[in-house]
């Protein structure tokens, strides 16, 4: 890294970061030149490229040697839907890997402004304290006044002690500050960098917020090209409908339609199906009034976020659940009580926790409790049978403030499972030690298989799923074709070399969204408001860059490669690319009662993806040879 402001590639801008040592209280501005930058650009990318440099192996991720790394991109900012996203990235206390967590909001766009790519936090501060930024002045404040604070009173005072509301700040809650293993950092006080624990790390630094200054977002390269991407009359009509049809349904919808295929995991993914699921679902929320409007990210048009207010027990500031939340908290633990569900998505929001990892965590306790392995007298005296939905709120609080039961809760089912022994083992439904989200493998095996390899734990936003190439007449196909040649299928459960070449190359797309990034609602190939011909013009017209669809897979690959050499660091092999037992079981119930995931099917298919990758077959990491190819040579040495 270097301190020079001369740019050493033309083409392509530096990076700006922030180095804030919190042992020491020294904040120093760095520079990584723009030919360096050009090969991890932002985000998860960005981040592991650091961390690979100055984090050792084999650290406790609650030391001072971690790094927490915010990182944005060059994209961040410009004024279109979906590219005001955050990256944290750290050494996660929740898998003991790579962590990687990415979130919308307004902060994103204004840390941008303020002239930062990235920040990196290292050490910890003797006593709590918040980062403030404003352009080029940048300081180190005492929070002791708000630590322990939830989200939206600390929020309130910050706003005071800086003297004006035009502040964006990113946080953590109560949670985070009690080194919950899957807490996360908040912003807005609804976005959530939510998966891996990010917020633990934070916590552990002392360090209780970021706050920056609103200031002038950046303006696009070329203005008039840009247009085309924002105010053509084409784009208006295509915003428009996308908006009007999926901002206004938002990810709720999915639940009714997942339940009715008989793919809605319910009860700890034990079943498929729940007969009063559309309780709980995003129509429900219209007919019932509870959904008094829609939020939405800095310059996106299609404002996907719900907004809640149920007098007296939601408040609107803090949100609503979206699918994943409404799964979790709902039909994974067998209940069917929504304003109980927005209550305990709201709790999260203010303590600063996970949905999906609380919701499945409290799921993997009830099914121990059902089958006898916890009791009332380990429970502090709660009912954790599935569906008393008067338990979730409990929880969730005790969890977050690490009370009696939740202490334990806290760790992560993984650690739970460990510590109640072979009879719980089975019962954890998870990936590397985080808990899947609400998206069954057995509908989609090619997610399935990408739930398994990927480095930070499954997660339903690393690839395309399967039913994307097996829709009758594909109106995606074009979009799709623009990243490889696949044929296309009439059965999404076919797990063949086709299908792994599919998912690895989608994989490497969203990967390289998560470095730029770039919403995965926004910006994808296949059903999303733009497509990769749409993202080349972003590149050319809003920074300039002439990119084309191979450098940008690139980008996504050499990402996944960074992060499987982290974890192979950290004594991660191919034996930790498995998924729940549970899963190549029938299911036993609904529409899709009978089906499973052949494993010896599912294996080979994961053999053959380590091929497609360029992966020893062995040990499942990157080979010399795939380094070499992808410019990490330097890893090698």
């Amino acid at each position: 890294m270097t301190n020079t402001e001369e740019k050493s590639n033309g083409s392509f801008p530096e990076a700006k970061i922030l180095d804030v040592d919190l042992t020491n209280k020294k904040i120093t501005k760095k520079t990584l030149p723009g030919d360096i930058y050009r090969l991890y650009p932002g985000g998860t990318a960005l981040g592991v490229y650091l961390m690979l440099q100055e984090i050792a192996p084999n650290i406790d991720p609650f030391s001072p040697d971690n790094l927490l790394v915010f990182a944005v991109s060059p994209f961040t900012g410009l004024p279109i839907s979906g590219t005001s996203r955050l990256t944290i990235s750290t050494k996660s206390p929740l898998t003991g890997g790579c962590g990687d967590s990415q979130a919308g909001g307004d902060f994103p766009a204004f840390l941008k402004a303020n002239g930062y790519d990235a920040i990196i936090f290292r050490g910890k501060a003797d006593n709590p304290v918040y980062l403030y930024i404003d352009g080029e002045r940048s300081e180190l404040k005492d929070a002791k006044n708000i630590w322990g604070k939830i989200t939206g009173e600390a929020e309130e005072i910050i706003k005071k002690e800086i003297g004006n509301n035009k502040i964006e700040i990113a946080q953590i809650g109560p949670a985070g500050e009690n080194l919950v293993k899957y807490a996360c950092v908040i912003n807005k006080m609804t976005r959530a960098n939510g998966r891996n624990g990010t917020g633990a790390v934070m916590g552990s630094k002392n360090l209780k917020a970021v706050v920056v200054q609103r200031q002038k977002t950046i303006t696009p390269y070329n203005k008039e090209g840009f247009k085309s991407l924002t105010t053509s009359p084409e784009m208006k009509d295509r915003i428009k409908g996308f908006t009007d049809g999926w901002g206004v349904g938002g990810t709720g919808n999915f639940l009714y339609n997942q339940n009715r295929s008989g793919f809605l995991p319910t009860k700890n993914y034990s079943e498929g199906y729940m007969e009063d699921a559309p309780k709980i679902d995003g129509r429900k929320m219209m007919e019932t009034g509870i959904l008094k409007g829609r939020e939405t990210c800095y310059a996106c048009a299609v404002r996907c976020k719900r907004v809640i207010d149920i007098p007296g027990k939601v408040y609107p500031e803090y949100g609503g659940p979206e699918y994943e939340t409404l799964a979790t908290f709902g039909t994974y633990c067998g209940a069917t009580d929504l304003e109980t569900i927005c209550l305990c998505n709201q709790l999260c929001n203010m303590y600063g926790l996970d949905t999906v990892s609380t919701g499945a965590t409290i799921a993997f306790a009830m099914e121990c409790y059902e089958k006898g392995i916890l009791t009332k007298e380990t429970t502090d005296g709660l009912d954790l049978s599935f569906g008393n939905h008067d338990v979730l709120p409990i929880l969730t609080e005790k969890i977050a403030k690490r009370e009696g039961f939740g202490d334990f809760l806290a760790e992560g089912s993984k650690i739970c499972a460990d510590k109640l022994g072979e009879k719980a083992i089975p019962l954890f439904m998870g990936v590397k030690g985080q808990e899947i989200p609400a998206h069954m493998p057995q509908a989609k095996p090619g997610l399935g298989v990408v739930y398994s390899v990927n480095p930070y734990g499954a997660d339903h936003e690393s690839c395309e799923h399967d039913s994307m190439i097996t829709i009758p007449g594909n109106p995606f196909k074009g979009r799709i074709d623009m990243i490889g040649d696949y044929n296309h299928y009439t059965d999404a459960t076919i797990l063949d070399e086709n299908k792994m070449h599919y998912m690895f190359a989608t994989q490497c797309f969203y990967s390289m969204n998560d470095t730029l990034g770039l919403c995965q609602f926004v910006w994808g190939i296949a059903w999303q408001l733009y497509g990769p011909d749409n993202l080349l013009d972003l590149c050319k017209y809003g920074i300039g860059w002439n990119a084309t669809i191979e450098e940008l897979l690139e980008i996504g690959e050499r990402r996944i490669n960074m992060m499987r050499f982290f974890n192979a660091r950290e004594g991660f092999s191919k034996d930790d690319d498995k998924l729940p037992e549970r899963l190549f079981k029938p299911l036993p119930e609904g529409p899709a009662k009978g089906i499973g995931i052949d494993k010896e099917q599912f294996y080979k298919a994961q053999e053959m993806y380590y091929k497609k990758a360029g992966w020893d077959e062995k040990t499942g990491n990157p080979t010399e040879e795939t380094l070499k190819k992808l410019k990490l040579d330097w890893l090698l040495s």
